[in-house]
C-alpha cells in the first residue's frame, strides 16, 4: 500500500501528525485509525463471503480481482492455449490485398489479379466497361451525376 513512500515522506508525516494532534493524543488517534481500518477490512471480507455464498458452489473459485478487465484478459489468455488457430488465421488474411481490392472495386478500376487476360488486351469479356461508360455523355440532364471522389469519402 505504501510502496511509493520514502523515508523522507514518512518522517514528514510523523512530524505533521505530532504537530497536529500533539504527543499526548497521538497514540489514541493511531488506535482509532487502526480500529477503523480493521472494521473496514472485516466489512469487505464479510461482503465478499456473502456474495460468494449467494452465487453458489460453481463460483467458489471466483476472485473479485478477476473483475478488473486487465486481470480477466490475462487470466483468459493464460488459460487458453488455442491461440495457434488465431495466429494461423491472422497469417492467412492479407489485409492490404483486401483493402486494395475494395478500393479498386469502389474506384471502378480493375487490379491486375482480378482482370481476365482478354480484358487487358482490349477484347470484350462480357462485363460492362465502367471507364467507357463514364466517357459517354449523359442523354439527359436528369441522368447526369457528379463525379465520384474516392478521397472525399
Amino acid at each position: 500500500m505504501f510502496n511509493d513512500i520514502g523515508i523522507v515522506e514518512l518522517v514528514t508525516l510523523v512530524v505533521l501528525a505530532v504537530l497536529i494532534f500533539g504527543p499526548d493524543k497521538l497514540p489514541k488517534v493511531i488506535q482509532d485509525v487502526t480500529r477503523t481500518i480493521r472494521k473496514i477490512r472485516e466489512f469487505s471480507d464479510n461482503a465478499k463471503n456473502d456474495i460468494r455464498s449467494e452465487l453458489g458452489p460453481e463460483f467458489k473459485d471466483f476472485e473479485f480481482e478477476d473483475l478488473n478487465p486487465k486481470n480477466f484478459i490475462r487470466k483468459q489468455l493464460g488459460e487458453n492455449d488455442d491461440l495457434s488457430e488465431l495466429k494461423e488465421l491472422r497469417n492467412t488474411f492479407d489485409l492490404r490485398k483486401e483493402i486494395n481490392d475494395v478500393a479498386d472495386a469502389v474506384n471502378g478500376t480493375d487490379s491486375a489479379r482480378s482482370v481476365p487476360a482478354g480484358a487487358v488486351n482490349g477484347s470484350s469479356s462480357g462485363t460492362p466497361d465502367l471507364l467507357k461508360k463514364r466517357d459517354q455523355a449523359p442523354a439527359t440532364a436528369q441522368e447526369e451525376r457528379p463525379p465520384f471522389d474516392a478521397d472525399a469519402t
